[in-house]
């Protein structure tokens, strides 16, 4: 499988642009059983010497808007919470996602309505001090299982990039989600510049938003990254199916006799 190309900026033009930040990447293996079922069959459970690992994201978003346009007050920023595993379709690595939180509604409506993902309504705070962060969320989307996180963390130094073939790289650098809708898979580009990684330590943490997705509640301390802000670039939904058919009449359309040396 390459996992640089899927790092290339996509073609065309983004949709919207958006920061992220005051990240914690939290991350845990599972056998591959324990996901197999949660997981639509169109998509390959992506492994890491053997494990399939589940990540808990709590992070917050501002400068979100429109790629071509300013964004609109009251609307710009927010904060998401979200509950994912790694995938991978055709050769191209990515994110599928069990649930999101978020504490803005609109965002919540828009992610489910055009880009179908599991979003979810929260009440969530994100502070910070000199010592660290703490962030709470409370989900109270109507007619959804309630769910409850909260964590402390204290920001570390640097790391260096995560290199290839690291855990670090496979758990962070993911330049695309999945999704079904209707039986039909999709995918989603987003692009920006490698994670810039930061130790962290894990001071408070507690959580029941694994137990309703029929994953069981970890026991063993995370693999923890934080980070401290990022540019994304986000695309279109994009239906996989027809990606892979358009790849398939370029190249039954392409040129089948060689050119002579020194013609082009």
């Amino acid at each position: 499988m390459d996992r640089l190309a899927i790092r290339q900026r996509p073609r065309g033009y983004p949709i919207m642009r958006q920061h992220w930040g005051k990240l914690l990447f939290m991350h845990w293996p599972f056998p591959y059983k324990a996901l197999r079922a949660l997981v639509p069959d169109s998509l390959e459970i992506d492994l890491y010497h053997g494990a399939a690992w589940v990540g808990l994201i709590p992070f917050t978003m501002w400068g979100v808007r429109p790629s071509i346009a300013p964004g609109v007050p009251g609307l710009t920023a927010f904060h998401e919470l979200n509950v994912r595993t790694y995938v991978h379709r055709d050769g191209v690595p990515g994110v599928y996602f069990f649930s999101l939180d978020a504490s803005l509604p609109l965002a919540v409506w828009a992610g489910r309505r055009f880009y179908h993902l599991p979003y979810y309504t929260a009440e969530i705070s994100l502070t910070e001090d000199s010592e660290g962060i703490t962030y709470r969320s409370r989900r109270v989307h109507k007619g959804a299982p309630a769910a409850k996180f909260s964590a402390r963390w204290r920001p570390g130094n640097p790391l260096s990039p995560a290199e290839p073939g690291t855990l670090s790289f496979f758990l962070t650098e993911r330049y695309c989600l999945y999704t079904v809708n209707r039986d039909r898979l999709y995918r989603c580009r987003i692009h920006h510049p490698p994670w810039p990684l930061r130790n962290v330590e894990l001071e408070s943490f507690n959580s029941d938003l694994f137990s309703y997705q029929g994953i069981p509640e970890p026991t063993d301390p995370p693999v923890l990254h934080y980070a401290k802000e990022l540019p994304v670039d986000v695309w279109p939904l994009t239906p996989v199916e027809a990606l892979a058919r358009a790849r398939k009449a370029f190249k039954e359309l392409a040129p089948k006799v060689r050119p002579e040396p020194g013609t082009v």
